[in-house]
């Protein structure tokens, strides 16, 4: 989609209302909102509880479900399996719990234990055959999906030096990335002939208090992954956010969100005008006091239209659609 000719706005559809502390996650359910299929949410935040979201007829979100009374303590992220049949919450109770969506109900199938002490986040492979958790205790933990709702830890990896705030799985093969306070992020594969998980390269640089967001670009895509260190950066944002940003996601159009602690959210575009020294991004838009509190994630639809969820320290969940100016949707 061309970005060049037009302006945008990000157009607030929904402010959801119902936690009752900061929202920390949100993520959307593969496979809705697309094709007349509703679309599908869940939140978590600091009250120790999930709720799943849906979209009715006339577009509006409700409050489908609570799944409370399993977690103790803070709920920091939530992640749906790529069928959409299993939904994985990590909690700072150091447990992290795999709910199975049978209809309209969910029920706690596996508590999964190991961490010292708060799990922070949680991420499935694109097969929905692993688990990545990781957290305070500075690990990320590799669990296999086994029948009958069983889960085995196949790799504790301990490659950071401090906390671990993020893993996240390669959306096309098995590579996991992790993010920690380090300043590190890793990435890590497994050894095809041992079946053990190495770290095959760490990148110095990411996005996070320095107020940069930075892009990477595999060099090339033949390569072997357990073999070589494919990461190249390519790319720095900078200047766009005056505080530290939390997160960013890029929609399947190419549009990067971040969401940050100044309350804004910004969106960029590649810069197809300059390729000569590799990709460059612009800003698209910013859309400034998104929140009234920090902006702790941004999250795109998968689905039909340019819907992307935020979820904040104000304890509320807001759906913005992407649209040009004279209101005609994208």
């Amino acid at each position: 989609m061309n970005f060049a000719d037009g302006e945008f706005e990000l157009k607030e559809i929904q402010k959801l209302e119902g936690h009752t502390d900061r929202v920390w996650s949100v993520a959307w359910k593969p496979a809705t909102g697309i094709n007349g299929v509703p679309a599908v949410f869940a939140s978590c935040s600091g009250d120790k509880t999930v709720r799943i979201w849906e979209q009715d007829s006339t577009g509006s979100f409700h409050c489908q479900a609570v799944l409370d009374e399993t977690h103790t303590r803070t709920v920091r992220s939530c992640a749906w399996s790529p069928t959409g049949k299993f939904l994985a919450t990590a909690s700072f109770d150091a447990t992290t719990a795999v709910w199975e969506n049978v209809g309209v109900d969910f029920e706690c199938v596996s508590t999964l234990e190991g961490h010292d002490n708060e799990v922070k986040s949680v991420s499935w492979n694109k097969e929905g055959s692993l688990l990545a958790t990781c957290g305070r205790d500075k690990s990320v933990w590799i669990w296999e999906v086994l029948p009958g709702n069983e889960f085995d830890c196949v790799s504790v990896l301990q490659g950071h030096t401090q906390d671990v705030k993020m893993v996240q799985w390669n959306p096309s093969m098995d590579a996991l990335f992790s993010c920690s306070y380090d300043n590190t992020i890793k990435v890590w594969v497994e050894d095809g002939d041992s079946d053990d998980w190495h770290c095959i390269q760490t990148l110095g640089e990411s996005n996070s208090d320095d107020l940069t967001i930075k892009i990477w670009s595999d060099i090339d895509k033949s390569q072997d992954w357990h073999k070589n260190a494919p990461w190249k950066h390519v790319c720095t944002l900078s200047g766009y956010h005056d505080r530290t940003i939390f997160s960013i996601h890029w929609s399947r159009e190419g549009i990067i969100a971040s969401g940050a602690a100044d309350n804004a959210i910004c969106l960029f575009v590649e810069n197809n005008d300059n390729e000569v020294d590799g990709p460059t991004y612009k800003l698209l838009l910013k859309k400034e006091k998104a929140h009234e509190m920090d902006v702790n994630c941004v999250q795109w639809n998968s689905g039909d239209r340019r819907l992307l969820a935020s979820a904040s320290d104000d304890g509320t969940v807001k759906i913005w659609e992407l649209v040009r100016l004279s209101g005609q949707k994208l």
